[in-house]
């Protein structure tokens, strides 16, 4: 996960600072050769990269290890960087969490400006002494540090502006009204003349141009695909062309750099033209997020690349994952990559560019021409599960793709899957939109997710980035989740569990619960249980079809029931919790349960649910990590196998479109819905729960290195453990130890387009 890159002052090399989950610090590119030529691990690694005035220092940001480390740099030795020194951010024994960020050199190459990105501050580095002599707030998750003459300027990722700081005797800081300039702002930019700074908001679709003599914003720059909504392309790195004429915007979530002529005003070059334009766009790799203009040619930094793919030398399922072939794990397959691009596309080769930018990401098809007419569905019923890929539930469903070698909860544990996919249909190409869990439930609820979420995974699932509950979080979208949207269009609502917490004051009698969303909280059903391992999937099963009868006797359901099922997760085999296929098979029966008394309810013809995991971690899949179940149930369904690509916001913009509510990003506007399951006529047949042959009181007894890895999991809340190391738990549960763990893989993009 590059997250940053600078050119050397010869522009021989490119320095690239990795903080992805397999590795930290940073690399150093040759790019004659087109290669790596030197790699410098670092304890933390983030976006910092800064030179001195005389090239020959490299200081880089050590993100969660609270340092700056300090690198000599010799471009005509062997060895071109190495080490010197570090900074440290705090004080020795202090338990302050600082997180270093972006950071800027002073004017006069005396001060490092450092952005602390947990502590909402700002810290001045004095470097002839190595200390922090000042430390100023610089709003919630400070970003990115840029320098104007006598300012100094701060993105708060966490929040909606910019902090401008005046730089006094000795550069010492004081704090100007900050600049409103969009929500989570995230990278800046300098005009070469320090009169413009330009801020990206990465979850409206807007770059923010400001004036730094009058500190205020003139204009904006829109980058949203034509006819969508605002959030979806995530700008979030820019660079200007080296007459300031030109700025390139990264498009995480859009796969492309889209190109800005700057007018005159927003150059502050009265050469320029008369108005701000968007060109085109240039398609690249997988989610850019840091860019380099070098004369005429512009460098792009992808942070996932060209994506993962198989891994059949995976993991081996008696070596713990840190001793092992890092590649093996889904965080461990994404690697970065470099493209190089010309700085100034113009005429027919800008307008290739753009088509393929747009058709990549299916902007041509737009959505009011491919509505479908749908059953009288007046209730969408959707069920959010946990973690499981395709072949580990239905790779034993002979009729659609599976593997039964990797099928770890077969028929016998999980008939209501089987019988449900056998009855109303199974989608087989199937993919959750996230990568592991910290993304699973945003795609799932919401159909985005951050930058801010992105860039800060990896090292959370590497380190454990410390959490901070409070409202503005830089990982809400903007647009916020499909209750917002329900709400917005005055559909009713009831939610069971999800994004809820037990409540404190009821945490050792019965289960109450309330919700972790202040949007949620009058919807959410108090008695439902949150995420509980120790809790059955049967209680939650209860308590909804308790509900039911009463929407039964008054005659009203709601528009969208929001379930959260969770305990297909399992507990790996702590001793004293139930075994996986105890959990899944608890899973199993309660889903069949409540599509059993909606089958018997006279809610029946007018209800769709829809059952989908909310990631699939990196459990075995012989086509993809990422494939999972989607299970769609209604009385109109005329069953079969389904081959398409479908995905997490293809399922949202099916209940979108039946609902009537607007969509939440670019992925569910542009999405593909389900039209082709549906048949003319309803199929009246009640649906009969089946009781899984495996037992859901059995426990876990067994002791070992398994049981122990299990029992250090923190199992209290969703996504709070090693998922990797979780699968091979269940594995070797279910499989044995005599046979090895198959590892994850993923189909290339060129399957996926086929699929599709």
């Amino acid at each position: 996960m590059p997250l940053s890159a600078l050119a050397s002052r010869d522009g021989r090399f490119l320095v690239v600072s990795l903080s992805g989950w397999r590795e930290q610090g940073i690399e150093v590119v040759d790019r004659a050769l087109g290669k790596v030529v030197q790699r410098l691990p670092q304890r933390g690694a983030f976006l910092g990269l800064a030179w001195s005035a005389d090239g020959r220092t490299l200081y880089a940001s050590g993100g969660g290890a609270d340092v700056i480390y300090v690198y000599s740099w010799d471009a005509g030795a062997p060895v071109r960087a190495a080490l010197t020194d570090s900074v440290a951010l705090n004080r020795a024994g202090s338990k302050t969490r600082r997180y270093a960020a972006g950071i800027a050199l002073s004017s006069d190459g005396r001060r490092l400006f450092v952005a602390e990105n947990l502590d909402d501050s700002l810290a001045v580095i004095d470097l002839a002494s190595r200390r922090v002599v000042q430390r100023v707030a610089a709003g919630p998750y400070p970003y990115a540090v840029a320098i104007a003459p006598g300012r100094v300027y701060v993105s708060a990722w966490g929040a909606d502006f910019v902090s401008v700081f005046d730089t006094g005797a000795n550069d010492v800081l004081s704090a100007r009204h900050p600049i409103d300039a969009g929500r989570h702002p995230s990278a800046l930019a300098v005009s070469r003349d320090g009169s413009r700074i330009y801020a990206a908001s990465a979850s409206t679709d807007r770059v923010a141009v400001i004036d730094t003599r009058s500190n205020r914003v003139l204009s904006w720059l829109h980058d949203a695909p034509p006819g969508g909504v605002a959030e979806g392309c995530t700008p979030n790195a820019l660079a200007l062309s080296s007459d300031g004429r030109r700025l390139f915007v990264a498009e995480a979530d859009a796969n492309a750099v889209t190109v800005f002529d700057l007018s005159a005003e927003s150059a502050g070059d009265s050469a320029t033209t008369t108005r701000d334009r968007l060109c085109g766009r240039i398609p690249v790799e997988w989610y850019p997020c840091a860019l380099l203009v070098d004369g005429d040619s512009l460098c792009v930094v992808n942070g996932k690349g060209r994506g993962a793919g198989p891994n059949p030398t995976g993991p081996k399922p008696d070596i713990p994952l840190s001793k092992e072939d890092p590649h093996g794990y889904t965080l461990g397959q994404l690697n970065g990559t470099i493209c190089i691009v010309p700085a100034a596309p113009e005429g027919a080769v800008l307008e290739a560019f753009t088509r393929r930018v747009t058709t990549a990401n299916g902007w041509d098809a737009m959505p009011s021409e491919r509505r479908a007419k749908y059953p009288p569905f007046e209730h969408v019923i959707y069920v959010i599960k946990e973690n499981r890929t395709y072949d580990q539930l239905l790779g034993d469903l002979k009729q659609a793709d599976g593997d039964t070698s990797l099928t770890f909860f077969p028929r016998a544990v999980t008939p209501n899957h089987h019988a449900l996919a056998e009855r109303f249909g199974i989608f087989d190409r199937f993919f959750v939109n996230s990568e592991v869990s910290n993304q699973g439930h945003p795609w799932t609820t919401a159909a985005y997710v951050t930058d801010f979420l992105e860039k800060t995974t990896p090292d959370d699932y590497r380190h454990g980035r410390p959490e901070r509950d409070e409202p503005g979080d830089a990982d809400d979208p903007a647009a916020g989740y499909v209750w917002d949207a329900a709400i917005r269009k005055g559909l009713s609502l009831r939610n069971y569990g999800e994004y809820s917490e037990p409540t404190a004051a009821n945490a050792a009698g019965p289960v109450r619960t309330r919700a972790q969303l202040p949007a949620l909280a009058p919807y959410t059903h108090p008695a439902y249980p949150p995420f509980d391992m120790a809790i059955q999937d049967q209680r939650r099963a209860d308590v909804w079809i308790e509900e039911l009868h009463e929407f039964e006797e008054s005659g009203k359901m709601p528009s969208l029931e929001i379930l959260h099922l969770p305990n297909d997760h399992t507990s790996g085999v702590r001793k004293g919790h139930p075994t996986p296929a105890a959990a899944v098979a608890d899973n199993d029966l309660a889903l069949g349960r409540i599509v059993e008394a909606l089958s018997r309810s006279p809610f029946w013809k007018s209800t769709v649910l829809f059952a989908l995991e909310d990631d699939a971690q990196d459990g075995a899949d012989h086509v993809d990590s990422h494939r999972s179940v989607v299970l769609v149930v209604s009385a109109w369904n005329r069953g079969g196998v389904f081959h398409r690509f479908v995905n997490t916001t293809d399922v949202l913009a099916t209940i979108e479109e039946i609902l009537g509510m607007e969509p939440m990003s670019q992925f569910d506007r542009f999405g593909r819905p389900l039209h082709e399951i549906w048949s003319d006529h309803p199929d009246d047949r009640t649906y009969a729960a089946l009781t899984p042959a495996q037992s859901l009181t059995q426990m876990n007894v067994a002791s070992g290195p398994d049981e122990r890895s299990s029992e250090e999991m923190d199992l209290a809340g969703a996504d709070r453990i090693d998922d990797d190391e979780l699968n091979r738990i269940l594995w070797r549960a279910i499989k044995g130890t005599h046979r090895p763990y198959p590892g994850s893989q993923r189909a290339s993009l060129q399957e996926l387009v086929r699929a599709r």
